[in-house]
Parts: structure tokens; sequence; C-alpha cells
């Protein structure tokens, strides 16, 4: 087996590290976190046909619909020229779970040497000691950093998505948004960003500020496997279709989803009787996040704005469906952001999900029934995405469930 290429401190100095785009907001945030630290990264927004063709020429097409796309992005960056071989790095993060996630830098370093790449080093981001790089450390202050880029970027999300779909004049709010993220880049060289509750403050006026239509649009809910649920690139586009089609899209934020791993590091003490100190580490970070976490929602319900449910509240809709003990990819986290849609009147969901997700179509679709059951007028739709599945079929079936959608709205209110 050939030696893996490891990311040494001289490099840190010599190389650029290539992100792959997942979360338009918060990672623009979370790259200037990484420049603060002395890394020179990259953000990866390349998108079209031709990152799905050269993710096929290198990985199987069985494997997963995210693993093909970040690989094709970065083999399409080496290639395009733009970067020097020698003197690039890719960053990818790895879970550790039993998720197929956990083998894409595998797969990655496969096809850079099958590619001719086989000097460049790839650098795994992950917090249960999978693997480590001489050069990159997950060191506590820039941890803290990217705690925050997330939990701001989770704020302007939720208030983008509530004022795009009205905004009166087209690209206010993108335009808002552009000015918000430059601001905060900024602030992140600074100390500025620690002043959350101003900050939210001043967001939440913003946005109060666009002008928007009084009407009222039906709302869809996007759930799903991480990548396929906010990377534009891996489902479509979904939010501008649903805004395209008049609809409202509600997304949880990505804070809830690293809550919920430290919630299950928690449940597993239960469970298998893991040490008193993981024990501890985690509940102390869970606690603080929802802190922070229950601030920015009480900022938000003082306003016009409608905050999200606190992560605190979500394992209780487990109960009767899921065990909490389910937690390959997304897990009992799925099912109750589903529920809670639901139970907040947002009975039109939309769940993306890898073709083969096995993860997903057991607390996804094998959920589905059982909700439908309980709650006969939701409209759920699954869609699978994969380098076969054409963008016009994804969108009928989308259009057929917000058919629905409007037929349902029609009658409630007769």
């Amino acid at each position: 087996m050939s030696e893996v290429v490891k990311f040494t401190e001289e490099m840190k100095a010599t190389h650029t590290i290539l992100i792959p785009y997942m979360l338009p907001i918060h990672f623009e945030m979370i790259a200037q976190c990484l420049r603060k630290e002395g890394y020179k990264v990259e953000l990866l927004k390349t998108s079209g046909r031709r990152i799905v063709d050269e993710g096929l020429r290198s990985v199987h097409n069985d494997t997963c619909y995210p693993a093909l796309l970040v690989i094709g992005q970065m083999l399409d960056a080496l290639k395009s020229g733009q970067y020097d071989p020698d003197k690039t790095a890719l960053m990818i993060t790895q879970t550790g779970g039993g998720c197929r996630a956990s083998n894409y830098i595998f797969l990655l370093r496969k096809a850079l040497k099958q590619s001719g790449f086989p000097q460049v080093p790839v650098i795994s981001v992950n917090t249960s000691n999978l693997e480590s790089n001489p050069g990159f450390k997950l060191t506590p202050n820039l941890i803290m950093h990217v705690l925050y880029a997330a939990m701001y970027g989770d704020a302007l999300m939720c208030l983008a998505n509530q004022v795009k779909p009205y905004e009166i004049n087209s690209q206010d709010t993108q335009k808002l948004l552009d000015q918000w993220c430059e601001e905060m880049v900024r602030q992140f060289d600074s100390t500025r960003f620690l002043h959350f509750k101003k900050n939210i403050k001043r967001m939440i006026q913003d946005f109060e500020a666009i002008p928007v239509s009084g009407e009222k649009k039906i709302k869809v809910g996007i759930v799903g496997e991480i990548y396929m649920k906010y990377a534009p690139i891996g489902n479509n586009y979904l939010e501008d279709f649903l805004i395209r089609e008049g609809m409202e899209p509600v997304l949880s934020g990505v804070m809830d989803f690293a809550m919920y791993c430290l919630k299950n590091n928690i449940l597993d003490v239960g469970f298998y009787g893991f040490s008193t100190k993981t024990l501890l580490v985690n509940k102390t970070v869970l606690a603080l996040l929802q802190r922070y976490q229950n601030l920015m929602i009480k900022m938000i319900n003082q306003s016009r704005f409608e905050a999200p449910t606190p992560f605190a509240k979500l394992p209780a809709y487990a109960d009767g469906y899921i065990s909490t003990g389910v937690k390959m990819g997304e897990g009992w986290l799925l099912t109750c952001e589903m529920l809670d849609l639901i139970d907040h009147g947002v009975k039109n969901i939309v769940c993306c999900q890898p073709f083969g997700c096995l993860p997903n179509h057991i607390v996804a679709k094998g959920m589905t029934r059982k909700i439908k059951d309980q709650y006969p007028d939701s409209n759920i739709v699954a869609i699978d995405y994969d380098p076969g599945a054409t963008e016009i079929n994804q969108e009928n079936r989308l259009k057929l469930m917000l058919s629905n959608a409007r037929v349902n709205a029609q009658r409630d209110k007769a």
C-alpha cells in the first residue's frame, strides 16, 4: 500500500488548500477562520455537468453522489491549470460514523493517484482522531471561530429565506446577504465577531428593512442528507427553484447537525458505557451551543420573523417513531426534523437524498409511511440525486408535489 502524503508544517506556507463548497453563506466565513489561522484556502464554487463527468471518470457510479461531486470538483480544479499540483492540498471532512462519508477520503486519494496527482496531500477534518496531519491542527481557537461562523450562517440563512420569496425589488436579499457575509469576514479578522447579540440584532434590523409584499406563500421544508440538503450543486439549486415556483423554502441550521453529533456522543455513554470524561466534554459543549442558539431564537422571535425550533426540543419527536440509537448519516435527526416541520404547519416537505443512501432510506423514506399515517395531510416527496438522474425528472416530481400543496392550501382556505 502506498504511503499517505501528509500535509506538513512547511506546506502551510507554500500550499493552497482547496475546499469543496456546501453551505454558500457559512463557508465564506469558515474559510476566513482558516485564513486567520495562517492557512491559504480557496473555496471551489464550480458547477455544471463537467463536474459530474469528472467525478464519473474517477469514482464508481454506484458511489454516493456527494462523493462523486466533491471529488469531481477537486479533480476539475487540479486539471484546470489554475493551481500548481505541487503546491496544492485538498481538504475534506471525515465523519467517522457508519456512513460511507467516512471513506470519501480514500476514494479521493485513489482518484488523485489515477489522475496523475499522487503528490497532492489530502487533509482530513475530523474530531475522531481518524487521521492527523502535522501541518493542520483543529485548535480550540479555530474550533471556536468555526462554531461562531456556523451560528452566524444559520441566522443569515433563516432570515434570508423568509425575505427572499417576498422581496419587491429583485436581488435585495442577495445583496444584503453578500454585504453581511463580507462584514462577517472582516469581523473574523478581529474580535468583533464575539459581539454575538449585537450582530444578530443588526442582521434582523437590516432584513426587516427590505421592502416585501404582503402575500403569504406556501412553505416547503427541505430535509435530507447534509450535502444534498445544503449544497446547490448537489440539489440542483432547489431553494432557487422553490422560490421561482412561488414557495418559501424552510431549512434547519447546520448547528442542529453539530449538536446532533454531540447528543449522539452523550447517548452512546448510556448505550455503550464510554468514559465519563467523554460525557462531560460533550455535555459542556452542547450546553454552550444551545445557549447561543437559544439567544438567537429569542432575538428572532422578538421580530416579525419566525425562529427555528431549539435543538433541545427535537429529540422528543423521536418517541413512537424511531430510536435515538439510529445515528447513521442524519439518523433520528432527519425524522425529527420532518415531524417538527409538520408540527409548525410546514406540511410540504422535500427530502433530498443520494440514490442508494441506505441511512436515508431508513430514516427518511422508511419513516414517511408512519408519518403520513399520523399526519394524513402531510405532503412529502423523496427526491433521489445521482449522475444519471435528469434535472427534468426531478423537477417534474417536485412540481407534482407543489401542485398537491397548492390544492391543499386552497382546501384549507375554504
